[in-house]
């Protein structure tokens, strides 16, 4: 029989399989953004994403979560919609990592080379799936995050940023109250004492204490990068292995413009992480942490 080359829906219709073209053993559970109510395995930084990955050499599962409810009045000019609100994206997250662990010999990858990562609010679902499996015999070998959002209640960004994104209205869309009303409705309900898992930023270095390796990308001027930052430092304060870059000249979301640069400069970064994985190549060193 033929290996399946081509993308393909598997578990009941969870999870769109992008067979990696020639594989290295890597695989990746993979979830887009789309602050936790928006988005879906079509949009470019899931399966765009999922293609670039998938032809150097990674297997990547993309899952197609339940997304939290639109209120009526959320946006102008969006219909309201019913969903699932926590722990649904999350469990979705959860069930499509174990799904892959327990497919992962018919799928070519190995289960020591086996990442978790996302977008946005997809790299929020990654994180705390992460969290929720650290210290298992599940636990992810990388959590592979980009642009995530990760705090419901942002510190203030420096004064760099804050000038950045005072000069690009346009990029300056996530403060605090858009923010935290994001995670109001993605939680139905207060963000106060929310479940760490879904707020994975809150964390303190002890929660972290058997947190799985971590690399982040982070887009320029964006203040969600705050969050990912803060997260970092805890996990370095906890001495794990993180890595986080931010990548210049970028707005959020850059994974879903496929057109400019800097996304596929993200992909190669990102290829570069899983390929260190591979089971069937030498370490690849890592590019060290930049700010």
């Amino acid at each position: 029989m033929d290996a399946v080359t081509q993308p393909y829906a598997a578990a009941d219709g969870l999870v769109r399989v992008y067979p990696a073209e020639v594989p290295d053993g890597t695989g990746l559970v993979w979830a887009h953004g789309g602050g936790f109510l928006f988005g879906d395995i079509d949009m470019p930084e899931s399966d765009w994403v999922a293609r670039q990955l998938a032809a150097r050499g990674t297997t990547v599962v993309s899952v197609d979560y339940r997304l939290a409810p639109v209120p009526e009045g959320f946006h102008d000019g969006v219909t309201g919609q019913p969903g699932h609100p926590y722990p649904a994206g999350s469990d979705d997250m959860v069930t499509a990592w174990r799904w892959t662990l327990t497919h992962a010999v018919e799928l070519g990858i190995s289960s020591s080379a086996l990442a978790i990562g996302g977008t946005s609010a997809g790299g929020n679902l990654a994180a705390g799936a992460a969290l929720r499996l650290a210290g298992t015999h599940e636990a992810p070998a990388l959590v592979l995050l980009a642009y995530p959002t990760l705090l419901a209640v942002q510190p203030a960004p420096d004064a760099e940023l804050r000038a950045a994104l005072d000069a690009d209205p346009d990029a300056d869309r996530f403060g605090p109250v858009a923010v935290r009303r994001m995670y109001e409705n993605y939680l139905a309900g207060p963000v106060d004492d929310a479940p760490l898992p879904a707020v994975p930023g809150r964390a303190t270095a002890s929660d972290l204490s058997h947190y799985p390796p971590t690399f982040i990308v982070n887009g320029d001027v964006d203040e969600l990068r705050v969050s990912a930052e803060h997260f970092a430092t805890t996990l370095a304060a906890a001495g794990r292995d993180i890595e986080i870059i931010t990548e210049y000249g970028t707005q959020h979301g850059h994974l879903n413009r496929p057109e400019e640069p800097a996304a596929t400069l993200s992909i190669e970064r990102m290829a570069r992480r899983l390929a260190a994985l591979s089971p069937q190549l030498s370490p690849i060193p890592s590019e060290g942490i930049a700010s």
